[in-house]
């Protein structure tokens, strides 16, 4: 691991002289006037469960990498102007106390869209800070409900959750996705790193969001239609976060000081939620079609 060091050394240096290099040719193809269309699929989608009316995606990670800030980003692509409902924020310590089911509607008084993002407390480094791992567990399993204030040093007890088992489809999470603050990989705490890997070993597969690319790159501040032919991203994705593929690692940024929405901003922003429901529905294609049962093996 010493040469990802050796790499991100170098290339700070390289952004403190204002040299970053660009590639001639992106590494990933997007479409960037296809925000219409995109909006359009998730106004459109529906579960293949029919006893699943929403898709339920859980959001994780550190302290300020952007989870509550991505469901704000997600709400204003689809109304069409900047929302805030979810509280974010830079603090040292989580901002987010309670485990939030958020719903997504294309208008203020329109019906929600069929999917929730769950946010959770977030993780910190030390042992009993930000949302406890046996927390996730319980969350994943569809037995903590919705405002669940989250005790780091308490977690729920197994004994409070004897049905989580058995808990419906509709209840349990159906895509994780690990949001990273992809200015702050090369710094993230040990410990961290540690609970990522213990929420890791609980999953099948899941989704890496890469966070806040326009400050880890000048470049992509100005223009974020070169965000696939950044070196440095490409170099971030081609390191496998904690042993993700690199077709489910998916940078983006989220809004936080706009006043008006930004095309380029928004197609990330939607590609990635297109991607995570996808991601969903291969969650879903271990059931029987049009039902909340595993098929036999």
């Amino acid at each position: 691991m010493a040469w990802i060091g050796k790499f991100l050394f170098g290339w700070t240096r390289r952004v403190e002289e204002n040299t970053e290099v660009l590639l001639d040719e992106p590494w990933r193809n997007v479409a960037w006037n296809n925000r219409a269309r995109l909006k359009q699929s998730l106004l459109d989608y529906k579960p293949p469960i029919d006893s699943v009316p929403q898709a339920r995606i859980l959001l994780v990670g550190a302290v300020g990498a952007g989870k509550s800030s991505f469901f704000n980003s997600i709400n204003s692509a689809i109304r069409g102007n900047i929302t805030s409902q979810a509280v974010a924020g830079e603090k040292v310590t989580t901002r987010t106390i309670e485990y939030r089911a958020y719903q997504v509607k294309a208008n203020r008084v329109g019906q929600p869209l069929s999917f929730l993002l769950c946010d959770t407390m977030g993780l910190e480094a030390s042992e009993s800070g930000g949302v406890n791992i046996k927390d996730i567990d319980h969350i994943l399993k569809g037995c903590i409900p919705n405002k669940h204030r989250f005790n780091p040093v308490s977690p729920l007890e197994t004994c409070h959750c004897q049905e989580c088992d058995s808990s419906a489809l509709k209840d349990r999470i159906h895509c994780v996705v690990y949001v990273i603050d992809s200015s702050k990989f090369a710094v993230m705490p040990p410990e961290t790193k540690k609970k990522l890997h213990e929420i890791q070993e609980k999953l099948e597969s899941y989704v890496v969001l890469l966070t806040k690319v326009d400050k880890t790159c000048p470049i992509l501040e100005k223009d974020l239609k070169k965000v696939y032919r950044s070196c440095y991203i490409k170099e971030l994705v081609s390191f496998r976060c904690l042993g993700i593929p690199v077709t489910n690692i998916l940078p983006v940024k989220n809004y936080s000081n706009e006043l008006e929405l930004n095309e380029c901003c928004d197609i990330l922003l939607l590609t990635a939620m297109q991607k995570m429901l996808h991601f969903a529905d291969n969650h879903f294609d271990n059931f029987v079609k049009g039902t909340d049962v595993a098929p036999l093996r």
